[in-house]
């Protein structure tokens, strides 16, 4: 007869009978065509109702576990490698191994970690704007968005693009999606998988992998001093290139007017060039003025512009946004309309509130002056930390991120292993090469953004000690 502890455990007696009598079938206590005990039989040993037993047997037998024979009662199911497929108990020291790994990977200063600090983020403003959008918004919040955007938030994004970036938009040109992936994936149904896509070499190694599952070409181009190199380009024989002119990643490289040109001058040489701009972090500019995209500078209607607000907001806001050139908006809402826009309006009409009110333009003020104090602080923390022949600083304008080129001759390998065993993970400008790179460059990317300013000098003293 069937006995179990049924008092052990919380919820309806009925669900946690099923629960012991599935496990005894799962791990092989109860056999295979094994008669079960009547409703009546178990009720009474285990001292419960008959209502529970046949509640159980029920769940039991939809389930696939019993079947029953009238008149003959409850049979156990054959079910084919059902012991094979049940899933390991962890032991004990797995338990112990995991909170091990975890207890280490809290007590890591992380110089590659590009988060944005979750206190910047203006909650009190997001929730107003939400509890408004709620009540003013009844019937456009369950109406389908759309698929390139509610009209409000196209609206508000080319208002902001005009003053900010002195971009002229028309709003219809404007796709938002959940996410830049999303929308990569987008242009490549727009511009054809057959085509040949190029990315910048050192660069954002997400990007390959994105193209490559989505079974396109894409050939890494090499870059230098000016950003993507258009006599390699050439070579490339690509037809789409994605760069990122305004601040590229890793290396912090702004690409000058006359490199623009020369980019501009290679996508008007043929129908099926077309150039992606990645604009990820322009709002982070910390001195003067955000330079001019290169959009702006189109006159040939050949820029596709990317930008989201994961990064001026917070990673968990999904919300991103291309501008097409008129030809390819106009083949967007004739090829690819049956796309929902993967943004809740919600969402939407919340952040197009934040927009138009002015709330994003003092958000971004504000986060340059306090991310401008940061990278002074970290910069002269550094300075104070290492003597000018051991560590350079190699700064940009932009972005969240500066390099450090360290005097060592330790290989870009052997700076990290050593580090990541002393609690420090830092990334190279070599593990962002699509190619192998065969030097040693000894550059290191520092993400200030969220870094632990209170810690810094002693992680920069573990630094010190195992390369000098």
């Amino acid at each position: 007869m069937l006995s179990y502890n049924l008092a052990q455990e919380k919820g309806p007696l009925y669900k946690t009978l099923y629960k012991f009598i599935r496990e005894d079938i799962q791990n092989g206590k109860l056999k295979a065509n094994e008669k079960m005990p009547s409703k009546r039989a178990l009720a009474k040993n285990l001292g419960i109702s008959t209502i529970s037993i046949e509640n159980a047997y029920e769940q039991l037998i939809s389930e696939g576990y019993l079947y029953s024979v009238p008149k003959s009662g409850y049979f156990v199911c054959e079910i084919e490698n059902i012991r094979k497929l049940s899933l390991p108990k962890a032991n004990e020291k797995n338990h112990a191994a995991q909170e091990n790994n975890q207890e280490k990977s809290e007590n890591l200063f992380d110089f590659s970690s590009n988060q944005i600090e979750k206190s910047n983020f203006p909650f009190s403003v997001w929730a107003k704007l939400l509890r408004e959008t709620i009540s003013t918004r009844e019937n456009n919040l369950l109406e389908v968005s759309p698929c390139g955007g509610v009209k409000e938030l196209q609206a508000a994004i080319a208002n902001h693009l005009e003053n900010f970036r002195g971009m002229s938009v028309n709003p219809h040109q404007i796709i938002v999606g959940a996410g830049t992936e999303y929308l990569y994936g987008l242009l490549i149904k727009l511009l054809g998988s057959e085509k040949t896509y190029c990315i910048e070499n050192p660069g954002y190694r997400k990007l390959q992998q994105i193209y490559e599952s989505n079974n396109v070409k894409c050939i890494p181009v090499d870059m230098d001093e000016k950003g993507l190199s258009v006599k390699e380009l050439r070579k490339s024989s690509a037809q789409i290139a994605h760069i990122s002119p305004t601040h590229h990643f890793p290396t912090g490289i702004f690409m000058p007017v006359s490199r623009r040109y020369e980019i501009l001058t290679w996508a008007s040489e043929d129908e099926n060039h077309y150039v992606i701009e990645d604009d990820y972090d322009s709002e982070f500019r910390l001195k003067g003025k955000p330079a001019p995209s290169l959009y702006s500078m189109d006159v040939f209607g050949k820029i596709i512009y990317l930008n989201t607000f994961s990064k001026s907001l917070t990673s968990t806001i999904r919300i991103s946004y291309m501008i097409l050139p008129e030809k390819l908006a106009e083949l967007f809402y004739k090829k690819l309309s049956f796309y929902s826009c993967t943004v809740s309006t919600f969402e939407q009409y919340t952040l197009s509130s934040f927009i138009s009110q002015g709330y994003f333009e003092k958000h971004i003020n504000r986060m340059r002056l306090h991310y401008g104090k940061r990278r002074n602080q970290v910069m002269e923390i550094i300075r104070t930390r290492f003597k000018e022949d051991q560590c350079k600083i190699i700064e940009n304008e932009s972005g969240l991120h500066f390099i450090l080129q360290f005097n060592t001759k330790l290989s870009d390998q052997q700076v990290k292993k050593r580090l990541r065993e002393k609690g420090i993970i830092i990334s190279s400008i070599t593990d962002f090469y699509m190619t192998p790179c065969r030097q040693n460059l000894h550059q290191f990317i520092l993400n200030y953004s969220n870094i632990n300013v209170r810690e810094l000098d002693s992680a920069l003293e573990k630094i010190k000690t195992i390369l000098f």
